[in-house]
């Protein structure tokens, strides 16, 4: 009888151990930390420019000597999508560096785009054999206390200005993470939790733009204003942007704030108690990505100020538990029970580790509330996004709604991403003001609609994206919409100049300010065309 048993136990015993040792390592993968940058396969090839034909120039100008940290090779975004072959990276750190740049470029027949991190996930900062400036060591900045402006050279990353600002300043707008640069936020013309204040673009003074000729221009909104227009969201074809003068804020106390309500009511309760209650400093939301309550649940973060209280601000920390945001993340593409337990997570967990910078005794006496400041909320690197997982990448997606039309379109965004069965892993609301930019997402007051969507990094994957992209876009320009442009360029000529009319116009401002159109961009290059 002991030997009828041995055999079955030593089975079960097998299971189990194998069952455990796949269950540990698909928690040690999904939570490990990048080992480097993703190389997932080019799914762009007549953008990314033929590796067996370089750009071969004849140096005129041997005597520019110019910081290179790259030669030829490839470069790409965080999409990881996008690899394009380059002439060269060039890292500069002081205005002549870019001068140099921009002469050696044109003497020798070359194109210029302007990168800073990268997370434009259209080739919107590179362009097939161009030489690219690499601007995240151009990143000096000051702050002159009785005016309450900041000066910053385009490199810098809201990462460092906070820091820099801290513990009695604060960024008044932002994009809602820290690790972008200056520069590259202008040139989206970025938008973040602020709801009052809306895009970066109004916090602007002035700012100085090098533009393609090598001459230097002031510009704000009274100060050769149509070229202001033009760069703030013109994507870094009007000028290289050298340095900005941004209005701060005080690093004021909030105490964050969390309600759970249905998003057909969100457009109510926006407008009656968030917007109309000037004590709520920031905002933002999210919709459910589980299956049972899909694009219904909405989950409101609100951050009230607390006035006139005296107490010590300590330095800004890093975002926590990176690894275990990360294997929550990563477990969410793995079907619907995990999608449930992340929304889950998020509702009741969440609150439970929420990091209560300002101490709760120190803050309230009595030791109930948990208080933040201005900067922490947005003091995050989102290192939890990145990993080391083979054949798929996570996508954004942003669009534009008038605030009337926010309930339908959610209606029929649920029915497409549904349709098409699309992995999405988080959907964020949040607001913009009318704004007055030439290449402008903005004509009327919006919520924007922000999507993280995952695919596989095959043909298939990218086909599935460019369907559910494509069906999106023509669901918000039905609804007097607007989607973002610096995502994916899976949209048609047709399409960009249904949403954005004044395309032409735009295009057509770039050919008066760069005649030899030597700065450029993947987006520039594909639909300029169309416009001619």
């Amino acid at each position: 009888m002991k030997k009828l048993l041995t055999k079955p136990l030593v089975l079960i015993a097998f299971i189990l151990i194998f069952t455990v040792s796949v269950v540990a390592r698909k928690i040690y993968l999904y939570s490990a930390d990048p080992s480097g940058e993703k190389d997932c396969p080019s799914l762009f090839p007549t953008l990314a420019g033929d590796p067996a034909k370089p750009t071969a120039v004849q140096i005129k100008t041997p005597s520019i000597a110019l910081p290179w940290s790259q030669k030829g090779g490839t470069i790409n975004d965080a999409s990881c999508l996008n690899k394009t072959y380059i002439y060269g990276l060039v890292q500069v750190k002081t205005i002549e560096d870019i001068k140099n740049a921009l002469l050696f470029a044109k003497e020798n027949g070359l194109k210029v785009s302007i990168a800073g991190v990268k997370h434009s996930m259209g080739g919107h900062a590179f362009y097939q054999n161009a030489l690219v400036l690499d601007i995240t060591q151009f990143n000096q900045m000051s702050f002159d206390e009785e005016t309450r402006l900041l000066t910053v050279q385009s490199g810098a990353s809201w990462h460092d200005i906070q820091n820099f600002l801290h513990p009695r300043f604060a960024v008044k707008a932002m994009q809602s993470t820290d690790i972008f640069t200056v520069g590259g936020s202008i040139s989206v013309n970025a938008h973040g939790m602020d709801h009052q204040v809306g895009a970066l673009g109004r916090t602007i003074r002035s700012m100085r733009v090098m533009l393609a000729d090598g001459s230097i221009q002031r510009i704000s909104r009274s100060e050769n204003p149509e070229l202001f227009h033009l760069v703030v969201g013109g994507y870094g074809l009007f000028g290289v942007i050298l340095d900005v003068e941004l209005d701060v804020a005080d690093n004021v106390i909030y105490e964050p704030e969390r309600r759970i309500i249905h998003y057909q009511d969100f457009p109510e309760v926006f407008e009656q108690d968030i917007a109309a209650n000037k004590d709520y400093g920031l905002f933002y939301g999210h919709l459910s990505t589980d299956a049972s309550s899909f694009l219904q649940e909405m989950l409101l973060y609100t951050y009230k100020t607390i006035p006139d209280i005296e107490t010590d601000i300590p330095p800004l920390g890093e975002v926590t538990n990176v690894k275990l945001r990360r294997l929550v993340l990563n477990l969410s593409k793995q079907g619907p029970m995990f999608m449930s337990l992340k929304w889950w997570a998020e509702k009741n967990i969440e609150p439970l580790l929420e990091a209560c910078t300002i101490s709760r005794n120190q803050a309230m006496k009595d030791g109930e509330a948990c208080l933040v400041s201005r900067n922490n909320p947005m003091h995050d690197s989102v290192k939890y996004l990145r990993n080391d997982l083979a054949g798929e990448t996570d996508i954004l997606h942003e669009y534009f709604i008038p605030r009337r039309n926010f309930i339908p379109f959610i209606d029929r965004m649920r029915q497409i991403l549904l349709d098409h069965q699309a992995n999405l892993l988080n959907a964020s609301v949040r607001v913009v003001h009318q704004e007055d930019i030439a290449l402008n997402y903005a004509p009327a007051d919006m919520f924007s609609i922000v999507l993280y969507i995952n695919q596989s990094t095959d043909a298939a994957g990218n086909e599935l994206m460019r369907r559910v992209t494509s069906d999106l876009i023509d669901l918000t320009t039905e609804l007097d919409g607007r989607f973002f442009l610096p995502y994916q360029l899976h949209y048609t000529g047709q399409q960009l100049e249904r949403s954005y009319p004044e395309i032409r116009s735009f295009f057509a401002a770039k050919k008066q300010y760069d005649p030899d159109l030597i700065l450029t961009n993947t987006f520039y290059e594909k639909y300029a065309q169309d416009f001619n």
